[in-house]
């Protein structure tokens, strides 16, 4: 029961209860500590997976290691951005080097396809031995003119008999026979010759130098005419007594055979040998 005033004097009125903590109660108590953020831990395997796929698609013999791991670095940085945490600096890390080392891999593989092709078809260099002639006296040195075309083109071809040679292969153009319609004529299946136009017969012999094996319709031999126009032998279906075929071969073997070409009348020809699929090519003058 609250106090009652005396008679006579004011009432007393009684002290309201406290609704605040006291000031020391209210420094005593803070603010909870900040929690550190989580670390990212998916960003960091993403980048780690990066780099050494990055290494391994620089080497050409564990390249496929690479092709595995960055696909995986990639994907994984791309969830990494989107997790919460620290350190997604470590997921565009990998995501860049994932990309950049994904174009590499792409670059040494090339690189390696085209080096496997070119070994297995290119067969080098080119070499050309022409013929010397045992009555033939040497020839005095003399300073070539500055304007003198490059042995070989169709400005100064060789010789005939010539040996065009490269790693896999020696072509000799052995004779050429301008007028070829009565060689063709000799088999009854082939047509004569359209006006305007006649046969010409190139016979040479294909040598295998390589380390396996291949087929003499590899070196080729093509007849050029002085207008530029390309002639080959497949032009025209023409079937010869000693005709080329598809002759396999090993190292040290040989054949001979002849070809025909339907030159338009008026024209003369150069030919052009090509000791392999893609190597470089010669010009032969008949």
């Amino acid at each position: 029961m609250p106090p009652t005033a005396p008679d006579g004097a004011a009432p007393v009125t009684p002290a309201p209860y406290a609704t605040t903590p006291p000031p020391a109660y209210t420094e005593a108590v803070g603010q909870p500590a900040a929690v550190p953020g989580k670390k990212n831990v998916v960003a960091l395997i993403a980048m780690i997976v990066a780099i050494v796929g990055f290494i391994f698609a620089c080497i050409p013999g564990a390249l496929i290691v690479g092709w595995i791991l960055l696909p995986i670095a990639f994907v994984l940085s791309i969830v990494s951005l989107f997790l919460k945490g620290e350190r997604k600096w470590m997921g565009v890390v990998g995501l860049i080097v994932s990309i950049i080392g994904t174009i590499v891999g792409f670059v040494v593989f090339f690189a390696l396809i085209a080096g496997a092709v070119d070994e297995a078809v290119g067969g080098g260099d080119t070499t050309v031995s022409q013929p010397v002639e045992e009555d033939a006296e040497p020839a005095a040195d003399a300073d070539e003119p500055a304007d003198a075309a490059t042995e070989g083109t169709r400005e100064n071809p060789y010789p005939l008999k010539s040996a065009v040679s490269n790693e896999d292969w020696t072509v000799v153009v052995n004779s050429y026979t301008v007028d070829g319609n009565p060689i063709v004529a000799k088999n009854g299946f082939n047509d004569a010759a359209p006006a305007g136009s006649h046969y010409e017969v190139v016979n040479y012999t294909v040598t295998y130098n390589g380390a396996e094996k291949g087929m003499a319709a590899e070196a080729q031999i093509a007849a050029v005419t002085s207008a530029g126009n390309v002639m080959n032998s497949y032009d025209n279906l023409v079937i010869l007594d000693d005709g080329f075929g598809l002759d396999e071969m090993y190292k040290g073997a040989s054949a001979t055979g002849s070809e025909a070409f339907l030159v338009p009348d008026g024209e003369t020809v150069l030919l052009r040998v090509t000791p392999g699929m893609f190597a470089d090519e010669v010009f032969v003058k008949p």
